[in-house]
């Protein structure tokens, strides 16, 4: 069995899968830090945690009575959101790759951290558990020079200021997922609370929407998306970087538009501002699609994932007729399982001998 760990900022989210991708048992910690729950499989309970090392040994307590006990593992799989220009490829966990992890902790201060404190605490709870981790950027390093530079001096450059590119781990599912149908030509739109689109050609990454952060491309739940940056200068000489962040990530995009970042209940308003912020969020998404599609030479298919890309119908019927001019393509729906594809990463190494 193959234990995959998500650690967000207060969360602990496990899956456990077998050694042909079917999924055993979910569970969650949430509201790491202070009152919470723990959740696996159909029971819950209120729980309180200090931190990921205690939220992680109260899930281990709960997996070993659910009959899944660290020696019947075969290993433990992690996502990490942030590789850097270091770590471009899924990895075992090794003291190299933790110190490289470090390294690039000031590109994902806010995710990083959580990522590797789970990595962490479950190598002092199971130090004989191989771990493995998945890069949510790694799917994006196979974009050429000239869509992930920016053009700012070397010095820039050299610091770590360049195009990255994010939810690469929902990318690499559903090109797993298509298979034999995947088309060499594919435009794929990763649309929930963050959105963003790929151009993947013959199944790698040549050019996607988000950059240094996953705040630019696409109109988001709250993210602003594209914004110049003489304007976030602007902002941020009257409100504080700080203040700035947070409003960029937290207070913008559909939320700002029309004070919602749920696409239901917007879908189900009938107020100009309901109307504007679902036209925005459409128009943006097709409008950088075009530069995607133009990096790929072309279009073959589309494809959605994600909360909104699954289950919006009326988004992807909206999306798909501003790029009409591109000819009539096939559309696929997949579904999201960054979990299923950490697994999927793990077994991989196992079986490569790492």
């Amino acid at each position: 069995m193959i234990l995959v760990l998500n650690a967000g900022s207060s969360s602990l989210k496990v899956e456990v899968f077998d050694l042909k991708l079917a999924s055993l048992l979910t569970g969650a910690v949430t509201n790491i830090g202070t009152n919470g729950t723990i959740r696996l499989g159909k029971t819950s309970r209120e729980v309180k945690t200090a931190d990921h090392a205690e939220a992680l040994a109260l899930m281990l307590h709960a997996l070993a009575e659910a009959d899944v006990t660290i020696d019947k593992l075969t290993a433990a799989a992690h996502r990490v959101v942030h590789g850097g220009t270091i770590l471009v490829e899924h990895a075992r966990v090794t003291p190299q790759v933790i110190t490289a992890i470090k390294s690039v902790i000031p590109l994902a201060p806010l995710h990083n951290p959580n990522n590797l404190a789970a990595m962490l605490a479950l190598l002092e709870a199971a130090p004989d558990l191989p771990q493995y981790v998945s890069f949510g950027t790694a799917f994006h390093a196979t974009n050429p020079a000239v869509a992930t530079r920016y053009a700012i001096p070397q010095t820039q450059h050299d610091a770590g200021i360049r195009r990255y590119g994010f939810h690469g781990l929902s990318y690499a599912h559903l090109v797993e997922t298509l298979g034999t149908d995947l088309p060499r030509r594919l435009l794929a739109f990763h649309l929930g609370n963050g959105a963003s689109l790929c151009a993947i050609l013959e199944g790698k990454s040549i050019a996607t929407s988000m950059g240094y952060s996953p705040l630019s491309g696409l109109t988001m739940g709250t993210r602003s998306g594209d914004i110049d940056g003489a304007a976030v200068l602007r902002i941020s000489a009257s409100l504080g970087e700080e203040e700035t962040d947070r409003m960029l990530n937290k207070n913008s995009g559909l939320k700002a538009l029309a004070g919602e970042n749920d696409m239901r209940t917007l879908l189900a308003r009938h107020d100009d501002a309901a109307r504007f912020a679902v036209e925005h969020f459409c128009y943006w998404a097709a409008r950088h699609a075009g530069s995607a599609i133009v990096a790929m030479g072309g279009l073959d298919a589309v494809a959605f994932t994600g909360g909104i890309g699954e289950n919006a119908a009326p988004i992807r019927d909206r999306i798909m007729a501003q790029l009409a001019c591109f000819g009539e393509v096939p559309v696929h729906i997949i579904a999201a399982d960054e979990e299923r594809q950490i697994a999927r990463d793990a077994i991989q190494l196992i079986e490569a001998g790492l």
